[in-house]
């Protein structure tokens, strides 16, 4: 496969470093059972129903739980991504020591709480001559029937405690770059031993960001009916979406790409539930937009059907600023907006639908745990406002203030409508609710989509990162442009009504030509294909005398936007006039 292609990192929130760390996770502290915070619930933690407000740790976190877990359990959140599952339980072949696993899924029950497991990590000693490592491919493929049997006796050992078992994080991050076929063997073994045990053990296929290419590569290698379940870490996406307002679709989307692909893959399995199990934002780059991130995420995730949303994560740990508390543990904006989330919408709401507020702006709107409420936030860089013919009571969840008014003012940070929403509202949401998100327009039917560039974009079903407010208008050579070095401006996104997933034959028009000083430049498209991220023929622009047409035909696509673009142009010193996509015959 290819290798992942280069990511403009302002684009995204994703933790830079792999936590290869977590394979080691259960050898770590071991602490006293402290007293129970909740009320003695008759439900085991395993009994209850997932819900989509959950927690993924790190590896250290995963490792001292009574360090973050309390807090956790304080505004409502007792759905965790994993307390371990490292193969280093059996130091001997055969011979089990489940003094770690015991202790900590005690502490997580005396909170209440309930845990899957992750299935991965190093080989033991006594498969690697005394040397414990992980394999050379990074899975287990020259020892597959150990694997299935410390896969088997983990399962048994947990079974009434630990009901889904993710296999391995993230591939194929976590696996060396190992080919989807071998990542399919491993998944057919762990789901065979798995269900042996227990056949109510939920066993999850898993895979990096969002992406499908690879799970879809899986399934038609072998993994095919052997998973319960589907695990994503669409870091990219969110990062997109929290750094360029208006582009919520290309996240409210995620649920039904994966449904397409299963659709024409694995067609028992299309109602399989999601995870998000790690899904995160930087808190370096801001602690407000880690908190307006984080509303998003959970209210675009619980409104596309998202099972559970494990946010990275409770407490600073080996990752980063990335929790909702600090290393000190000091609460961040996040934590208080999580808290405010669950408080208004309930640990298990039911979306009735969206609505556009004023036409453009997203709204959300849930049954929740006292009644209807309503999520929203501007979908433009630019404040707007919203008028109420009666007062409505609104919060924003990161400060935890509710305000009464007639006119709510639109910005990026949600606000949490919880009294006063009109019935209107409410009726044309529900009426929605099965309809595509719109992205400026219908475009399930159209025969091809494009954007014009200027002084201000003019996008008809194909979007581009670049803001308005950064748009370099260059009046050249006859004709409104846009140099070809704005950032974000060379990165596109295909409406995901129009195309996304299906391997439809499309032909990509770039209309370009040379900057003022007439220098020769090469124009290079790379694509979203079915085998991963491809590199197109090289354009040579011929000069800056009048515009041309870069053309390109595209037989194998698949915008599924895993890396947060489907297609892009190299920047540099050149103009260009628009971009069209066009649906081509097969």
């Amino acid at each position: 496969m290819n290798e992942r292609p280069p990511v403009n990192r302002e684009l995204i929130a994703r933790v830079p470093a792999f936590r290869i760390a977590i394979s080691v996770m259960l050898i770590g502290c071991l602490f006293a059972l402290p007293a129970r915070t909740l009320a003695a619930d008759p439900v085991r933690p395993v009994d209850r129903p997932v819900s989509p407000f959950g927690i993924g740790p790190c590896s250290m976190r995963s490792q001292c739980f009574p360090t973050w877990i309390p807090q956790m359990v304080e505004i409502g959140v007792t759905d965790v991504r994993c307390f371990g599952g490292s193969w280093g339980c059996e130091p001997e072949q055969g011979k089990f020591n489940w003094k770690v696993t015991d202790e900590r899924l005690d502490y997580l029950e005396s909170q209440n709480v309930h845990a899957g497991a992750l299935l991965m990590g190093r080989r033991p000693k006594w498969l690697t001559n005394g040397t414990s490592r992980l394999p050379p491919s990074g899975l287990p493929l020259d020892c597959l029937p150990e694997w299935s049997n410390y896969v088997s006796n983990m399962v048994a050992h947990t079974k009434g405690r630990v009901k889904y078992f993710e296999v391995w994080n993230e591939p194929p991050n976590g696996t060396k770059n190992a080919p989807p076929s071998d990542y399919a063997k491993v998944m057919v073994a762990s789901y065979d031993a798995a269900k042996s045990s227990n056949p109510d053990a939920l066993v999850g296929l898993a895979t990096k960001s969002v992406y499908l290419y690879y799970l879809d590569a899986a399934i038609k290698a072998g993994a095919k009916g052997h998973y319960d379940y589907i695990t994503l870490h669409p870091y990219e996406v969110l990062g997109t979406v929290a750094s360029h307002p208006g582009t919520e679709p290309l996240f409210l989307t995620i649920a039904s790409k994966v449904r397409k692909m299963l659709a024409a893959q694995d067609p028992a399995k299309v109602n399989v539930p999601i995870f998000f199990t790690e899904i995160g934002y930087d808190a370096k780059r801001s602690a407000a937009k880690q908190a307006q991130a984080l509303v998003k995420t959970y209210t675009m995730g619980i409104a596309q059907g998202i099972a559970c949303i494990q946010w990275f994560e409770g407490r600073d740990g080996d990752s980063g600023p990335m929790g909702l508390m600090d290393a000190k543990g000091n609460k961040r904006p996040s934590y208080t907006a999580l808290s405010v989330m669950i408080r208004y919408l309930g640990k298990y709401p039911r979306y009735l639908g969206w609505v556009l507020l004023n036409d453009k702006h997203y709204a959300f709107v849930f049954q929740g745990a006292n009644g209807v409420v309503l999520i929203t936030w501007a979908a433009t860089a630019t404040p707007d406002e919203v008028e109420f013919d009666s007062g409505v009571e609104y919060i924003n969840p990161q400060i935890d203030q509710i305000v009464k008014a007639f006119k709510v003012p639109l910005t990026a940070d949600p606000i949490i409508i919880e009294k006063g929403v009109p019935d209107k509202l409410v009726a044309q949401a529900k009426a929605n609710k099965t309809k595509p998100f719109p992205w400026g327009g219908d475009y399930t039917d159209a025969k091809s989509v494009s954007v014009t560039m200027g002084a201000k974009n003019v996008e008809k079903g194909l979007h581009t990162l670049s803001a308005d407010s950064i748009a370099a208008d260059v009046v050249l050579y006859g004709g409104n442009a846009r140099a070809g070095n704005v950032p974000g401006g060379n990165a596109f996104l295909v409406d995901p009504n129009f195309l996304s997933y299906d391997t439809v034959p499309v032909e990509i028009t770039a209309v370009v030509r040379r900057n003022e000083q007439n220098d020769p430049f090469k124009l290079t498209l790379q694509y979203e294909s079915t085998s991963g991220y491809k590199d197109a023929k090289p354009y040579d622009i011929p000069d800056n005398q009048e515009w041309h047409k870069a053309t390109w035909r595209i037989d194998d696509p698949q915008f599924v936007a895993s890396w947060a673009f489907d297609f892009r142009i190299n920047s540099g010193k050149y103009c260009i006039q628009s971009v069209t996509v066009t649906k081509l015959a097969k």
